[in-house]
């Protein structure tokens, strides 16, 4: 079907909780350490970022003014999962001087994947837009995203739309990403049990795979994965950031030992972490 694999082993392949036990021990992590952020820290719920109803985004201020923030966005197949279990890194960057955003957006398949695709582009631009006037008054945005999250934040990378103000286009404002897990190639994607959801056909996956849009630069990126995922999740980040470096742009490649594809984004704001001291160093925190 595709490449040496049968129908039954891409779709293995493509099925990241095939490497764990139990993916729901760490949905409900998800969920009850984004909870206790939004217990534990200041933050400004359901912010409005767009027209649709899912387009909303959670907040949390660093006390510090002028700092960096982190816009994560979430994984689930474009199917799965919200803002709401998205925030578990606030409790670790936020009293680190690091504002974090946990962006929402519309799933499949009440939505098309070009729709999703474009409610997060434009969540990004309202942010790059808007930061300044947001509590602590961020200087500087930086995007996250695990899984599908990760691909839906490079395609906001390659957004030129927003107006002719630099600080209203992603391609431009957006001072870096951290990539974990991701999903830089739909064709396989689209061969697969996943797909029921998504419908993409050949001409969408192309169109729509960052792999195949890299412009002629992107900022400085983070791009990891856990030692424990599947082959193919492995040759999607090295034909990735072979890719992006092919193009001129600086990127940091991690493998983390002992990591999966759902507890990799838990080292995101934990010091003395490959994830979290790279973050360090992408931002350029002074601690």
């Amino acid at each position: 079907m595709y490449l040496t694999y049968d129908q039954r082993a891409l779709d293995i392949q493509y099925s990241p909780s095939s490497r764990v036990a139990d993916i729901n021990v760490f949905l409900r992590e998800y969920a009850e350490r984004s909870a206790q952020a939004r217990d534990r820290l200041d933050v400004l719920s359901g912010v409005r970022c767009g027209p649709r109803p899912e387009q909303l985004l959670d907040y949390f201020p660093a006390a510090r003014p002028g700092g960096p923030l982190l816009v994560f966005i979430h994984g689930g197949y474009w199917q799965e999962l919200s803002r709401l279990e998205s925030s578990f890194m606030a409790l670790d960057l936020v009293p680190r001087g690091i504002s974090v955003a946990a962006l929402g957006y519309g799933l499949a398949p009440t939505y098309g994947l070009p729709e999703i695709v474009d409610m997060v582009a434009e969540g990004v631009r309202w942010i790059c837009r808007n930061a300044c006037q947001l509590p602590a008054s961020p200087r500087s945005v930086y995007l996250s995203g695990c899984s599908a999250g990760a691909h839906l934040a490079v395609m906001a990378l390659l957004d030129t739309s927003g107006g002719q103000r630099d600080g209203d286009r992603p391609d431009r404002a957006v001072a870096g990403a951290i990539l974990l897990s991701g999903v830089y190639d739909l064709e396989p994607v689209r061969r697969t049990y996943v797909n029921r959801a998504l419908g993409l056909d050949p001409g969408t996956a192309r169109d729509y795979s960052p792999m195949r849009r890299l412009p002629a630069v992107l900022p400085p990126l983070v791009v990891a994965r856990g030692e424990n995922e599947t082959d193919e999740f492995g040759r999607q980040q090295a034909e990735f950031v072979e890719a992006v470096r092919a193009c001129g742009s600086r990127v940091v490649d991690l493998v983390v030992p002992s990591r999966n594809h759902f507890d990799l984004a838990f080292d995101l704001g934990v010091p003395g972490t490959m994830l979290g001291d790279s973050l360090t160093e992408l931002i350029g925190l002074d601690e």
